[in-house]
């Protein structure tokens, strides 16, 4: 069966998920839209409304390239939620391959085309790319959020999987729990470093504290080493050598860890947190609640038997509930055989679609509030998509949903 064949399935399938948009192949038009007002706009405003059947969305991935995979899975999810709506109610989408062309020209072909709206691009640096010139082209989706200190353009909306907004999600809920001091132990290099202090900021900003931080070579195994210094375990073993030296004789000893640690922030990919965890119970830590952000965890409980404990936030995608299990239905039937990476870009995808949706229909995007896949999906006034996640804990391998807690406002920060 072909690719497009099995994801016209998806359409009868439409009767399980309330949402979203198939293709068409369009002609572009001969004639070049009208410049769009120059009046300043305060808030994050919607696309002008236009019926869906005729609206007209561009959708920039890099189809091409290092960065195809990637763009292939938000892809998928895009169409697999496209597919939901009644043929007759469907948008016309193009896409357009950023790993073939700079933003500014395929933003200037979308506008060409009159695209209603831009959804992408998906990289940090295209996104940037995209915020220049805002007068000259549609509203945009931006599939990632504007570097730190990068003013958003009017008409621009951002959506992203922020492992930095997750960061200070945690740093709220570890407070929320009655934690004040711990410690951190995050990867080296740059995405530890930006995780690290998105995390210690709202954590500082909310009265707490670390204590030490430890980085770790994720290519290596063994992290006995940034363990034993960010507990004192090392204080520990050189009181030993000193005694012994005094004394003369070996002694029975038993290491002791430093004793004022209330929590442990360990953000990891999957792989890395189950060598740490066990590492951290080797050192006396298994009983300080351990917190990560959404990364940690894969849905295999024979894979997270060594998370015991492990807390963290998560997406509906991940954990399950009535929308992932429709979506999932509807792409077996697609691909009965094998289909897409159904990983958390694709569920960004689908997502990406539905926001997509919901902007073209309403006049006021302030308003919008969306279950999705990669959690509820809120418009802040500053023009970006905020996410609250589900709360979950592991236990013998199960996730147990935690209860909401009251944390700290979210700060409209620099992801």
């Amino acid at each position: 069966m072909q690719r497009w064949t099995r994801l016209a399935l998806l359409a009868a399938a439409a009767a399980l998920i309330a949402g979203c948009a198939a293709i068409r192949r369009p002609v572009a038009p001969q004639v070049s839209p009208a410049p769009p007002s120059r009046r300043a706009i305060r808030r994050p405003t919607s696309p002008p409304l236009v019926s869906l059947a005729h609206a007209r969305i561009a959708l920039l991935l890099p189809v091409t390239g290092p960065l195809a995979e990637a763009g292939a899975s938000v892809r998928d999810g895009f169409l697999t939620a496209y597919y939901q709506m009644v043929a007759q109610r469907r948008p016309t989408v193009r896409v357009y391959d950023t790993a073939a062309d700079s933003v500014a020209d395929l933003i200037a072909r979308a506008t060409r085309w009159r695209a209603n709206l831009i959804v992408g691009p998906l990289t940090r640096q295209n996104v940037a790319a995209a915020a220049v010139d805002p007068q000259a082209r549609p509203p945009v989706l931006a599939l990632n959020f504007l570097p730190a200190g990068s003013h958003a353009p009017p008409r621009f909306f951002q959506f992203a999987l922020s492992p930095t907004a997750e960061a200070r999600m945690v740093a709220r809920r570890v407070l929320a729990d009655g934690h004040r001091e711990g410690i951190a132990i995050v990867p080296q290099g740059q995405w530890g470093t930006r995780v690290l202090n998105a995390f210690a900021r709202q954590l500082q900003a909310g009265g707490g504290r670390l204590l030490a931080v430890a980085r770790i070579d994720t290519a290596r195994a063994d992290y006995s080493g940034p363990i034993e210094r960010a507990l004192l375990i090392n204080q520990s073993l050189g009181r030993l050598r000193r005694l012994e030296s005094l004394l003369g004789v070996r002694l029975a000893f038993t290491l002791r860890r430093r004793e004022d640690v209330q929590f442990i922030f360990t953000p990891a990919p999957a792989g890395v947190e189950r060598l740490l965890l066990p590492q951290l119970r080797f050192y006396y830590a298994g009983g300080i609640p351990d917190y990560s952000i959404s990364d940690a965890f894969v849905p295999d409980p024979a894979a997270n038997q060594g998370l015991n404990g492990l807390r963290f936030p998560s997406t509906p995608w991940m954990l399950g509930g009535s929308l992932a299990d429709a979506v999932r239905e509807a792409a077996a039937q697609a691909w009965p055989a094998s289909g897409p990476d159904q990983g958390r870009l694709f569920a960004f995808g689908f997502d990406a679609d539905r926001l997509a949706m919901a902007l073209l229909r309403t006049e006021r995007p302030d308003t919008l509030d969306l279950n999705g896949l990669t959690g509820r999906l809120t418009l802040a006034p500053d023009g970006r998509i905020h996410r609250r996640l589900i709360w979950a804990r592991l236990e013998n391998g199960e996730t147990r949903i935690l209860p909401a807690r009251q944390w700290l406002a979210p700060r409209p920060e620099a992801q």
